[in-house]
């Protein structure tokens, strides 16, 4: 067990609160940083969260070169509100239309890989109450200071937001206690280390996101991590406390099957690594039940185990993104 990454790899983001010192290492680096944006119906928190990150880290700090938006089909003002707020707007099933289109946030976070030009992306959600712009710089910190950071992962005191109760100082992270961490203890120590894995705010490099595959829904954090564990170890992750995150919170019913989707994906890609051996397919239907008017009936919910491949095996992508030479004779990408 990579016992020292705890202490050597996990910052505050006050560390990185300087942000000019972060554009400079920028213009050194010569990194273009996309930030990214997954939406399904988010209009009474998208425009706060873009009119932040445009107005501190575009406009007063050079941080970010473009935010993007990428929306699943919302039915509300979603795409609207961004478009209206400066962001690039993109429908998700727009993007690689000659490839068969999911909905997932997985997948609106494969093709974000493909209308974006930053050598560093950053993914944060959408459904943030108290977003503030420590969300994407202090991501960028280890990733602009430390050469050996690839990958830098947030994670934060979770309260519980209750509509008629307030706000609860603690409680949130209930998957990743109950599901998650027992998991990464019985199969990857190291990984227990990773205060919060299934926080939705991360960003990294390039071409380590080129090289993965993305689960098109709940259990792309999951597979992310493992899959940048046995890749390329511990060492090249970062882990970011950004202080306290609010937002919506799900019913015990909805973490259920979100449990469920996770605990799927988990089995297969340790059976994948050859770290056990699944003798039959997986069940791909949740059952739970419902009490209506003293009877029990069963609600089942069917999960997709649909997974896009690295991006970098599309040709489209290929083409779009083909290494070309600079002036300087130092490799770039063309876009």
């Amino acid at each position: 067990m990579a016992e020292n990454w705890l202490d050597t790899n996990t910052f505050h983001h006050s560390e990185f609160s300087s942000i000019d010192r972060l554009v400079k290492a920028k213009k050194k680096k010569e990194v273009v940083i996309s930030l990214c944006l997954p939406t399904l119906n988010e209009e009474k928190t998208i425009a706060k969260e873009i009119v932040i990150m445009k107005s501190e880290l575009m406009d007063r700090h050079p941080l970010l070169d473009e935010i993007i938006v990428i929306d699943s089909g919302s039915s509300d003002k979603t795409r609207e509100v961004a478009t209206h707020y400066g962001a690039q707007v993109h429908l998700s099933s727009d993007i690689l239309p000659d490839l068969e289109s999911f909905k997932g946030k997985g997948e609106n976070l494969w093709k974000a890989l493909y209308v974006s030009k930053g050598d560093i992306i950053v993914y944060l959600d959408t459904d943030i109450k108290n977003i503030h712009h420590r969300f994407a710089y202090g991501l960028l910190g280890p990733l602009l200071l430390d050469e050996k950071i690839r990958f830098s992962k947030a994670f934060y005191d979770r309260p519980l937001s209750d509509e008629t109760k307030g706000i609860r100082p603690t409680g949130g992270g209930r998957v990743t206690e109950l599901v998650i961490r027992p998991l990464f203890s019985l199969f990857f120590p190291d990984l227990t280390q990773i205060i919060q894995p299934l926080s939705g705010e991360y960003a990294g490099y390039r071409d380590l996101f080129e090289a993965l595959a993305f689960p098109i829904g709940y259990s792309i954090e999951t597979s992310m991590i493992i899959d940048i564990y046995k890749n390329w170890g511990l060492e090249v992750m970062a882990q970011v406390d950004l202080d306290r995150r609010v937002h919506r919170n799900q019913t015990t019913r909805s973490l259920g099957k979100m449990a469920f989707a996770l605990m799927q994906r988990f089995l297969t890609r340790i059976s994948d690594y050859n770290m056990i051996q699944l003798k039959d397919e997986l069940n791909d239907r949740m059952i739970q039940f419902e009490n209506r008017a003293q009877e029990y009936q069963q609600d089942i919910s069917k999960f997709d185990m649909q997974e896009r491949p690295p991006i970098i095996t599309i040709p489209q992508y290929r083409e779009r993104f083909t290494t070309a030479p600079k002036k300087d004779g130092k490799s770039g990408r063309k876009t």
